[in-house]
């Protein structure tokens, strides 16, 4: 049976888009995944893949030519047959509502034909087709959505229950997930690089051959509204903006220009390319159908030197008073880069926002003499198996220091604070794409060197990507560690739901007092940011006092 291929939504801001090339034409065969044509939108040119397999009956739209998003652009089915039926029914819905204003009786008969239609698209169920639905899976507790980084498998393959469907970047790490259904792919929703929310559908499993459209063509009206409130609210922000922003000139200047340009035959990318740079699309040649133009021919457009003289101020020109002074001119571009942001950004921003605009910070800094610290780490490290570091010192005094002091080994659980018992210190590790923050735990019972290593293991599997989200989880009280950077102070944001984090600064060597004399030390800086709904003043400096104690006298942490 012949079925219509519509202009899809390509980005979130996309009403319409131009038929860049087709790379088939009426009479090809086309299987799923194949190249069908190229589509500019208002933001970049996107190849559209036919997820349906047949032969091009039809093409709706020339080369060059815009098309409306949901708008029918060709048909496909099979050799011969005939498509004007299916393609007069895909046209209906439209003109069916556009007569919908015309009167009460019109209006009673839509619904009662929804009613009816409805029960037959809810029967359909993946049980019924003998399908599986694969949804985006909570892979983290804090996941919200996931990037599809590598599909593993494409539509047509072979899948069995422990197959490795795809790659899944999450806001930690990126991971695999397994398909658990054995069958034929038969549908991809997601494409590699772009996101889907947690229980989204990303694929589906079935028999070959099933038809599984009824599934996909069944949005819920809540998604729907919450999308175009969204929609809405997204465009209507970056106007006010600019109108905010504009001055009564520049309004003008811009309202006679985009008359102009509106009175042009032009894509949405043309005419953003265009406005981006400033360039009258008056003055522009298309070269599509109709003169239309297109995005070659803004970026191959270069302005005629009446042009370029028209735009120069004339304020630029000297007055006579002011010629013996000649002031070079520079000519610059401005210019930027835009990425999307990550998975791992977007957690960043959302956890430390709400633990910085929730929980009431202070802070509290102390010095600490390293002297016998430095004496005893290069004593220690000619028995150690593994190198200790003066990182591995400081989380060794700090889990012996939260056994004595419980209120900052805390959370707060909003009608309640939760007092742990076991110490288990989250370290901030740096990855490329932003931070990590691994948990060593039962930190008080282990050794230096057992700290050492565990912590060496953890920065080498968060730069590879290979920690899991048991890792990551279950701290009571977090380190991160600049000195390394040359940084002498900072202060840190608290990582929920700890009360309580502790930056450590580098080892500095600066004059100090000993004994009534001026000698070189070496001295380092710790802050400790403390929740105020848990942790009082007196209590984050008891804490800090007990930790400079251990770290001046190393051979406390050995009893």
């Amino acid at each position: 049976m012949a079925e219509v291929v519509r202009m899809p939504k390509m980005s979130d801001t996309m009403t319409e888009g131009v038929i860049a090339k087709w790379h088939k034409k009426v009479g090809d065969k086309v299987n799923s995944g194949d190249l069908v044509a190229e589509v500019e939108t208002d933001k970049a040119t996107m190849d559209f893949e036919s997820f349906q397999e047949g032969t091009i009956l039809y093409i709706g739209a020339e080369e060059g030519q815009a098309v409306p998003v949901d708008s029918v652009i060709a048909v496909l089915g099979e050799e011969g047959e005939d498509y004007k039926s299916v393609l007069n029914g895909a046209e209906t819905p439209s003109a069916e509502k556009k007569e919908d204003t015309s009167g009460n009786e019109a209006k009673s008969e839509k619904p009662q034909a929804a009613a009816e239609d409805k029960p037959a698209a809810s029967s359909v169920t993946p049980e019924s087709l003998g399908a599986t639905v694969i949804r985006m899976p909570l892979l983290s507790d804090t996941m919200t959505e996931g990037v599809i980084a590598e599909w593993h498998k494409k539509v047509g393959d072979k899948v069995k229950s422990d197959d490795t469907l795809a790659d899944v970047e999450t806001d930690k790490a990126t991971m695999e997930v397994t398909a658990y259904a054995e069958g034929t792919l038969l549908y991809i929703g997601v494409e590699k690089g772009q996101a889907a929310k947690v229980n989204d559908i990303i694929a589906i499993v079935g028999k070959e051959g099933t038809d599984v459209s009824a599934l996909l063509n069944a949005p819920s009206a809540d998604s729907n509204k919450t999308e175009g409130k969204a929609s809405d609210e997204t465009s209507a922000a970056p106007q006010t903006a600019q109108k905010t922003d504009a001055t009564p000139g520049d309004e003008q200047k811009e309202k006679a220009q985009s008359d102009s340009d509106s009175r042009v035959k032009a894509s949405p990318l043309a005419k953003k390319i265009a406005k981006d740079k400033g360039i009258n699309l008056s003055d522009v040649q298309g070269s599509a159908e109709g003169g239309r133009i297109v995005k070659k021919d803004v970026e191959g457009f270069t302005p005629s030197t009446k042009q370029v003289a028209e735009a120069a101020p004339k304020a630029a020109q000297p007055s006579a008073a002011s010629q013996s002074v000649t002031i070079p001119q520079y000519i610059g571009e401005e210019k930027y880069t835009e990425k999307p942001v990550t998975q791992m950004r977007k957690t960043i921003a959302k956890r430390l926002s709400d633990s910085l605009f929730t929980a009431p910070h202070f802070y509290v800094t102390m010095s600490i003499d390293m002297d016998n610290a430095i004496t005893a780490r290069s004593k220690m490290n000619e028995f150690a198996p593994v190198k200790i570091s003066f990182n591995d010192m400081v989380l060794k005094a700090v889990a012996v220091a939260l056994k004595q002091h419980p209120n900052v080994n805390s959370s707060w659980l909003n009608d309640k604070i939760r007092y742990n018992e076991h110490v288990n210190i989250g370290v901030a590790v740096a990855v490329d794409e932003g931070l990590l923050v691994p948990v060593v735990r039962f930190a008080d019972g282990k050794s230096l060197s057992h700290i050492s290593a565990e912590v060496k293991d953890f920065a080498q599997r968060a730069k590879t990507k290979k920690l899991q989200p048991s890792d990551w989880e279950g701290s009571t009280f977090t380190i991160s560690n600049l000195g390394m950077f040359g940084v002498d102070e900072f202060t840190a944001i608290i990582n929920p739901p700890d009360s309580c984090i502790l930056a450590v600064g580098g080892i500095q060597q600066v004059p100090v007092v000993k004994n009534g004399a001026v000698v070189p030390g070496n001295i380092m800086k710790v802050t400790l940011s403390c929740d105020h709904r848990t942790v009082d003043g007196a209590t984050g400096a008891a804490f800090l006092q007990t930790l400079k104690a251990l770290l001046e006298e190393p051979v406390r942490l050995l009893v």
